[in-house]
């Protein structure tokens, strides 16, 4: 293929781009016929393809066939929603789902009692939009083992197996959702994400890959519950299953999040004091966390760790050092100032998801109060030296790098405020967290053509960018050309 007047992002000057074999083999002054098609950009801007180095694949898909509650400001108002989208629906699918509540700022409570009030006996689960709480009705309750709970709103690892239960459908209808939704997401510039769904990955997307989804890259995460079967296999992080899927990670999680309350931190929450879990949740305490990363780490497999609040990062850290191994942690949402320098110096990259700053920077200020000039530390990571990716998390952010670069670069969202502004990065160092190649001969030619130059866009362009085609190893997974 041969890709005319194409400016590469940053410069003026149109260029030619030739591929061969999924590789940009010349940039520059057209060399001679390609003897394949020629396509003309007309001076539209050329980027690497962007990553997403954090999503939950099936439950991305799975939300979309979901009702929203990412609006609902209270448990009557989520209630509501509910009630009313079921006198919608000729015959509701059971259990009802719903998705996207964040009750960390709600004036009220959730219950049993006012959800049965809204749901009548159809089993119903509203599952929170960071993924780590469940709401049920009593019929849900009693179908899923948890008969006679207080309140039907459960967290962390409850919540984590109610909502693989809900996810549990045909593997053809939920696999033609996933080729949907990889399909939107190439037609917002991405090429690969790192799936970390809380499943054994490999045989899903083996399959998915024989039916001929096609249209992203994908590394696959591996949980503790999967690691043993993993080493039995031989897999290793890196390894290539084929021209599209690669061995990831192995994720564990440390703590739990900060809309449930379930993040470690030094601190204790508001309106917690002096209870158990004041200071949230130590999921994986050190004990257990050193012996599975040394396991993992023995068979090739990098370690990857969930730590959101800023004891479980130290607690992060330290494991690392322990060990003497480097890696990644993810989000990394809260982190003591003694603690930034510590991810350059022992070679552990931060895996960061910048919108979510902007869903949460009103429960920040008011759980975190005096600690958000380390919430979300894109700026001060990045100048003690760390590492940088970024990812969405999604469902819990969208899958679209362009909302997460905006975010990073702007720290605003819906014309508020910036939110302490001097967390800030530019779009060059937002777009580096977001790509692994670079438009050069020798490089996979993943590119993103867009109809602007995002290098000098504002960040409430970016957050819109339009995107005018995406090529994954040379080929269209999306135009509009």
């Amino acid at each position: 293929m041969l890709l005319r007047n194409a400016r590469i992002a940053g410069a003026d000057a149109p260029v030619d781009l030739q591929v061969v074999d999924g590789v940009i083999v010349h940039v520059g002054e057209a060399s001679g016929a390609t003897g394949g098609e020629t396509v003309d950009l007309e001076g539209r801007w050329v980027s690497p393809g962007l990553w997403d180095n954090h999503v939950h694949f099936s439950q991305y898909a799975l939300v979309q066939q979901r009702l929203d509650l990412a609006g609902a400001a209270s448990a009557q108002e989520t209630a509501t929603l509910v009630a009313s989208a079921l006198s919608r629906t000729r015959v509701p699918v059971s259990p009802f789902v719903g998705y996207g509540f964040r009750d960390g700022l709600w004036p009220d409570a959730p219950s049993v009692e006012m959800l049965d009030a809204a749901t009548g006996g159809m089993p119903t689960v509203l599952v929170s939009g960071d993924l780590h709480a469940v709401w049920l009705n009593s019929a849900a309750l009693d179908l899923y083992g948890f008969r006679g709970h207080p309140t039907g709103l459960l967290r962390e690892d409850p919540a984590f197996d109610i909502t693989a239960q809900i996810g549990n459908v045909a593997d053809e209808v939920l696999d033609a959702w996933a080729v949907d939704a990889a399909k939107h997401a190439a037609s917002r510039g991405v090429v690969g994400v790192v799936d970390l769904e809380m499943n054994w990955n490999l045989d899903t997307w083996v399959r998915r890959r024989a039916a001929g989804a096609d249209s992203l890259r994908v590394e696959f995460g591996i949980y503790t519950m999967h690691l043993e079967r993993a080493i039995a296999l031989g897999l290793h992080t890196g390894q290539v299953i084929d021209e599209l899927l690669t061995v990831g990670r192995y994720k564990v999680l440390t703590d739990g999040s900060l809309n449930t309350r379930t993040a470690y931190c030094y601190d204790e929450f508001p309106g917690l004091e002096g209870q158990p879990g004041s200071r949230g949740m130590l999921t994986m305490p050190p004990e257990k966390l050193l012996p599975l990363m040394r396991s993992a780490a023995a068979a090739g497999l990098e370690s990857t760790v969930h730590a959101i609040g800023d004891h479980a990062n130290t607690l992060a850290l330290d494991a690392f050092e322990q060990i003497g191994i480097g890696g990644r942690i993810e989000h990394a949402q809260l982190v003591s100032e003694a603690d930034f320098a510590r991810f350059a110096a022992l070679g552990v990259e931060a895996s960061v998801q910048p919108e979510h700053a902007m869903d949460d920077r009103d429960i920040a200020d008011h759980h975190w109060a005096g600690r958000t000039d380390r919430t979300f530390p894109l700026r001060s990571l990045l100048d003690a030296g760390a590492t940088l990716v970024f990812g969405s998390d999604a469902p819990v952010a969208p899958l679209d790098p362009w909302v997460t670069m905006a975010a990073a670069v702007g720290r605003s969202r819906d014309g508020r405020e910036p939110w302490h502004p001097e967390q800030r990065l530019t779009v060059a160092e937002a777009m580096a967290a977001s790509v692994r190649t670079s438009v050069a001969a020798g490089q996979p030619a993943d590119l993103v053509v867009t109809d602007a130059d995002p290098l000098t866009s504002s960040a409430d362009f970016l957050r819109a960018m339009p995107v005018s085609a995406t090529l994954l190893a040379g080929r269209f997974t999306h135009t509009t050309l």
